[in-house]
């Protein structure tokens, strides 16, 4: 159960009456609309070089699976050292793959490989800032506005993933997916020149705050690190149903929207493809800002369960209805429920985090949200080139209803609310 006593007053927006929370916010929201951009581009150059629903099962594979093999090592290292520098060096790799993108596409010289490699480096990106930034939350904001940070960050992602579409739509068509992708490249810089000087981070902790930092003792650590989240109910409930509904689904349908988008009549890189992945964007940013202004939805496990019930119902029928609008509406419902359970499970499990592990339980956590989504590649993706894209989509939702209704059945009979 959380603990009352780091939860804050029922306040709107409470995160954002920190100054600093306020830019991170902002920056942060910029890098995610940037990769979601350099998605929207390549995906689609991708495809239409390729044609392989295979390659969009890899990138999901590549994309998270390296936050399957070293988000808790990620932890270990944002406890030892500086998250700044940790998101730092993830932007910048960030910002060194879109480059290698739009030299590539301006050579006309992509191949299967070089495709796979950066996919693979985008993934590494990403695990190297996932529980640094969520560490440099707390630090921010602190205890008491943590779970308005939590929902707010989640919600500037989803901005970010909101406005990825349509610029990276506008990119396509104005600048061409060359100079596209290589104006996509600069949008990285501004979040990292603030976190050059940004005041915190370990050293700008009060003397009470600060952590002593463990020696990384590789893989034994590791396991230890596991063997401490496993005694927290709360984290370990939350962990498998994210870890759940990315192995499951994640976000691998994303992937696979190109497919989509051609199955409901549309086979040009024009708006109607991007607004398939706005709309899923567009109900996670809605569920943000209401959620977050009414104070609606507090944490508990069940109801992160139901929500991520109702998320499987939604996608399920967006992959068996073959009707654009009704495309459109069904995916801004799933990004709204996705976002609600989500956020939830997140906040739970950081506001239950210890202090002195703060960076390994996020990574633990990330380790399952994030990287059994690698194996989503293959219950969507790979699984799609076999029966359609359409069934894997709609049988990995209904596998996942299953399989969250046994955990509210028994895994959480005597959890706590």
């Amino acid at each position: 159960m959380v603990s009352t006593s780091t939860a804050a007053p029922a306040v709107a927006f409470a995160a954002l009456r920190h100054p600093g929370y306020r830019q991170y916010f902002a920056w942060s929201a910029m890098a995610m609309m940037a990769d979601s951009i350099e998605h929207v581009i390549s995906y689609w150059v991708c495809f239409q070089k390729f044609h392989s629903p295979a390659l969009g099962g890899f990138a999901v594979i590549s994309h998270w699976l390296p936050f399957l093999l070293f988000s808790v090592y990620s932890g270990l290292l944002t406890d030892r050292y500086d998250p700044r520098r940790m998101i730092q060096l993830g932007m910048g790799l960030f910002s060194a793959v879109s480059v290698a993108w739009g030299l590539l596409f301006l050579n006309d010289s992509l191949q299967l490989w070089h495709a796979a490699l950066l996919l693979i480096l985008h993934g590494c990106a990403g695990v190297l800032w996932g529980p640094a930034s969520q560490v440099l939350l707390h630090d921010i904001v602190g205890p008491a506005h943590l779970q308005s940070a939590v929902r707010l960050t989640a919600t500037s992602r989803q901005l970010g993933l909101l406005a990825g579409p349509a610029v990276g739509g506008a990119f396509l068509l104005l600048l061409g997916p060359s100079f596209g992708i290589l104006a996509n490249a600069l949008l990285y810089l501004p979040f990292i020149i603030w976190l050059i000087a940004a005041p915190y981070g370990p050293q700008f902790r009060a003397a009470g705050a600060s952590v002593a930092r463990r020696a990384i003792r590789g893989f034994g650590d590791i396991w230890s690190t596991l063997r401490e989240v496993g005694s927290n109910r709360v984290i370990v409930s939350m962990t498998a149903l994210a870890g759940s509904a990315s192995l499951f689904i994640g976000n691998a349908y994303q992937a696979q929207m190109p497919g989509f988008a051609q199955d409901l009549g549309h086979t040009h890189a024009d708006l109607s493809y991007s607004a398939l992945l706005a709309a899923d964007a567009a109900g996670a940013l809605v569920a943000g800002v209401l959620l977050e202004s009414r104070n609606l939805l507090r944490p508990a496990a069940r109801t992160a369960c139901v929500l991520a019930m109702i998320w499987c119902l939604s996608l399920g029928t967006f992959a068996l209805l073959p009707f654009y609008p009704l495309s459109l509406l069904l995916l801004f419902f799933t990004g709204f429920v996705e976002l609600a359970f989500n956020s939830m499970a997140q906040t739970l499990v950081q506001l239950e985090a210890p202090a002195e592990m703060r960076g390994r339980a996020i990574g633990v956590y990330n380790m399952f949200a994030m990287g059994m989504r690698t194996f989503s590649g293959i219950t969507v993706g790979l699984v799609g080139q076999r029966i359609g894209i359409h069934w894997s989509l709609a049988l990995s939702a209904a596998v996942l209803f299953v399989v969250v209704g046994v955990l509210m059945q028994r895994g959480l009979r005597a959890q706590p609310q």
